[in-house]
């Protein structure tokens, strides 16, 4: 693993738009090998990009981040 990906991954800062969560979904992927249960921590993130959804942030989605930076 490269130490400077996983290092950009757990100090990642909230996204605030849909741009965002796709950026830290797209660097977080490349270690969803390592991930156990990787598409169900990152389900709640990848319904923000749906067209037509609503940006909201809340406590499951921050949850879901945060497990996903660990």
């Amino acid at each position: 693993m490269d130490p400077a990906k996983v290092e950009a991954i757990t100090k990642w800062p909230r996204p605030t738009s849909v741009t965002e969560v796709r950026s830290f979904l797209g660097l977080a992927g490349y270690y969803r090998r390592f991930v156990e249960g990787f598409s169900r921590l990152a389900l709640l993130l990848t319904k923000l990009m749906r067209k037509g959804e609503k940006f909201v942030w809340n406590e499951e989605r921050e949850k879901s981040f945060e497990e996903l930076k660990q």
